[in-house]
């Protein structure tokens, strides 16, 4: 069933770029009210192609913020199953400008990759379905399955509103099961099955001392540096093993079994020296660093300040200091349940001279984890595979997206990663591309995985 599809691909190959083109084109970015009509542009290019594909029922919603597009195809029969498809039409901002070699929404192909803000992430992954969609029918007349679509336009901005939209029209976004494609494969034409993403929560740490900056040589060894307190609260949080040493941190944490670390150790993807410039890994003793990365919780000093930034010496005790913390939380943990545990020890760690203040991130996501050995999760790698010609590999990633959590939270339904992005694709950074070899198996990984899914 899938040949015509794959061959009207094939055919039309250089029309659909250009339409994705056109896509990427439209600034979108969510984050900058400047841009607003920019977001309803790529809204209406959404409606109109969903339209023009032949869906049954296309809206655009409104949200509160940036509309929601939702389509509807029902058409393949109560056979077949329902599959809910969700991506993100918004992206991120451009900053810095001038250290991209090329205009990020006039999209350019160099060395086989296609430039523009949002050729990865994830306008990019969203086209390369409603390609797919496209092709099954303008050559069959029919998709193979019933589907759902549910494209938003905040998720830079952490989807807001999206949590309220799905709870409160569960019925309309309803499901057998979701495909989610806003991820990407361990190294580039390597298909791989993303079975779980980390969850996630932070806080912010301040301490405060005296009510302004003092003079370090009249008033120092009478009051407590806040900074110094800061860093005294902070080593007592993980230690030189990178274990977290917070009471309750790691209770309930699944164990990873013998089988995912066998599948983390078969995964011949990044090389943390080489793309990250340090000298060695570390990690939590007892595993390696991709299990560390994949499969176990971290703690993170995200940024810190206080006192005196500028050149040369001022010589203060500085009247505050703050610090970021950001937690990513494996399957077991919850995130609020973390935060009271950060917070409780801070307190009690918090030496005397100072007082300190704790906030809580309100942005907070659960760990996802799907079984690899799922019938969805298996007919996804044989179609990756058929693709690419090589084996699938099985990672989690350290990375979070909340709509994961919400979906199942939400309908109780498992979620299936489909992603094509690759390590060098520079997501959220100057020169944002995409690969046109992933683009082209990509899609032939999707056509595959629709028809064969109704089997």
């Amino acid at each position: 069933m899938s040949k015509q599809a794959l061959q009207y691909l094939s055919e039309n190959r250089e029309q659909l770029l250009e339409k994705l083109k056109t896509f990427l084109s439209i600034p979108s970015v969510s984050t900058d009210s400047v841009h607003k009509q920019d977001i309803k542009a790529a809204a209406d290019y959404l409606e109109k192609y969903l339209n023009d594909i032949g869906f049954d029922k296309v809206e655009q919603q409104d949200t509160g913020g940036h509309p929601l597009i939702f389509a509807e195809y029902s058409q393949a029969g109560s056979d077949a199953p329902t599959a809910l498809f969700y991506g993100h039409y918004d992206v991120q901002p451009v900053d810095p400008i001038d250290q991209w070699k090329s205009d990020p929404f006039q999209p350019e192909i160099r060395d086989g990759r296609l430039y523009a803000r949002g050729s990865s992430d994830d306008k990019g992954q969203v086209f390369m379905h409603l390609a797919v969609f496209e092709a099954y029918m303008n050559s069959e007349g029919k998709l193979p399955i019933n589907l759902k679509v549910c494209i938003e336009g905040e998720e830079e901005i952490g989807s807001e509103n999206l949590y309220t939209v799905l709870h409160d029209k569960k019925e309309q976004f309803d499901a057998d099961f979701a495909v989610i494609s806003d991820s990407g494969m361990v190294a580039e034409n390597q298909p791989t099955i993303l079975y779980g993403l980390k969850g996630f929560t932070g806080i912010e740490i301040n301490v405060n001392g005296p009510d302004h900056d003092l003079h370090s040589g009249m008033y120092g060894g009478a009051v407590r540096n806040p900074i110094m307190a800061l860093n005294h609260i902070l080593t007592s949080m993980k230690n030189e093993d990178e274990v977290v040493t917070v009471d309750g941190f790691y209770d309930g944490v699944e164990p990873l079994s013998e089988n995912e670390r066998k599948l983390i150790k078969n995964v011949q993807g990044e090389n943390y020296e080489e793309s990250t410039g340090v000298k060695e890994t570390v990690s939590e003793k007892g595993y390696t660093a991709k299990e560390h990365t994949m499969g176990r919780p971290t703690f993170e000093i995200n940024g810190m300040y206080g006192g005196y930034q500028g050149e040369g010496t001022k010589t203060i005790i500085p009247s505050t200091a703050t610090a970021k913390i950001t937690c990513r939380l494996v399957p077991g943990q919850d995130p609020e349940t973390i935060q009271e545990l950060l917070e409780k020890h801070i307190h009690q760690a918090a030496p005397s001279g100072v007082t300190v203040d704790v906030k809580k991130e309100k942005l907070s996501a659960k760990a996802y984890k799907v079984e690899p050995d799922n019938p969805l999760i298996k007919k996804a790698a044989e179609s990756y595979t058929k693709a690419f010609g090589k084996e699938t590999v099985y990672v989690r990633m350290g990375g979070s997206i909340p709509v994961v959590e919400w979906i199942e939270d939400i309908y109780n339904i498992p979620i299936v990663l489909l992603g094509f992005g690759t390590p060098d694709d520079r997501l959220h950074s100057p020169n944002e591309s995409f690969p046109l070899d992933s683009f082209d198996k990509g899609m032939e990984t999707l056509v595959h995985y629709w028809a064969d899914i109704k089997k």
